[in-house]
């Protein structure tokens, strides 16, 4: 019976489960910080989209570090990575694959695009028109692709890292609703602290020639049948009714809120449960606390909301709102 169609397994983890969970997700964490260096907040919700078998829109301006976070990622879970750099004229095609007729053997052949990785890195997908996003949608969703009518499954796990920069609009097209919905996260990544960039900057140009990204000290912690198990774990951590009530109000408070001209649809409620599930078990905990909702509400639903067009005119920001949303939507105490 394969992972579609086996039923979910509702039984608490053990305290060994827990245990090897805690272990690997600070082994992870570890390995990733010998590439990048900093950036502590940004790292902890990959690994929290990870843990919900989840996708992430990354956005910040260039110089970063989102692909070094992409690759660095990919190096400690020894899974196959793909890198896709977006463009204008990229067609749908170059992203799923296609079919080619073979003319020796008089046939077509399904020629693979690089979707069919665990690790999928869409660079500037806002560089690419709508159509060409589109081709991420099926995959990212049921994790398979179409091709000449034929469904092509991936293995698991699979797992989309799209950037995007904040700034650059000239040649770019805005993510239709659809897309956007289908990550779990969207993460801002803001500047290093002057610390941080210090130790950067060191740690590149002492000795070394030109700034190429490396990830030649990321050790291999995990593979993918690890991260398999990871995700089964935070799937089957307790959540109080309560607390699952709070997520849904937290979500439903989004569409009567004057700020938003759009709120969350249901999707925006499973993602602040499947993200907090994460969270607690990255905090070592195995069950779901309010201040789990809390500490991820924001990259799990800043991407799924409009704001009205007076508060936009005002120079207010999605998280500002969500901010006063949280102030008056009332937390249970558990």
């Amino acid at each position: 019976m394969n992972e579609t169609t086996t039923p979910p397994d509702r039984t608490p983890p053990t305290e060994l489960e827990l245990q090897g969970a805690w272990d690997l997700l600070h082994t992870l964490r570890e390995a990733i910080g010998q590439a990048l260096i900093g950036q502590r907040a940004v790292v902890d919700q990959v690994l929290i989209a990870l843990c919900a078998a989840g996708h992430v829109l990354i956005e910040g301006v260039p110089g970063l570090g989102k692909t070094l976070l992409a690759r660095a990622l990919s190096t400690a879970i020894a899974a196959r990575f793909a890198r896709i750099q977006f463009t204008a004229d990229l067609m749908p095609s170059d992203v799923t694959g296609h079919a080619l007729y073979n003319l020796r053997e008089e046939r077509f052949e399904i020629r693979r695009g690089p979707v069919f990785c665990n690790f999928l890195l869409a660079d500037e997908i806002n560089r690419a028109p709508a159509k060409t996003q589109a081709a991420l949608l099926e995959v990212m969703q049921e994790g398979q692709v179409t091709i000449e009518g034929q469904s092509f499954p991936l293995p698991p796990p699979f797992m989309t890292l799209a950037t995007q920069n904040p700034i650059e609009h000239e040649g770019t097209y805005p993510l239709p609703e659809a897309q956007l919905d289908r990550f779990l996260l969207k993460i801002q990544m803001d500047y290093p602290t002057p610390a941080e960039e210090a130790a950067l900057v060191r740690a590149i140009t002492g000795g070394q020639v030109g700034d190429k990204l490396d990830v030649s000290q990321v050790p291999a912690a995990a593979d993918g049948d690890a991260v398999l198990g990871l995700q089964r774990i935070a799937a089957r951590l307790r959540l109080d009714d309560a607390v699952l009530d709070y997520a849904v109000r937290l979500t439903a408070a989004t569409r009567t809120t004057p700020g938003f001209a759009i709120g969350a649809g249901p999707r925006g409620s499973l993602a602040l449960v499947r993200a907090a599930r994460a969270q607690a078990l990255l905090n070592q905990r195995d069950f779901v606390t309010p201040d789990d909702l809390k500490a991820i509400v924001k990259p799990a639903l800043r991407h799924r909301l409009t704001l009205a067009a007076e508060y936009e005119m005002e120079g207010a920001q999605v998280d500002e709102v969500l901010d006063d949303l949280l102030r008056r939507v009332a937390a249970p105490r558990v």
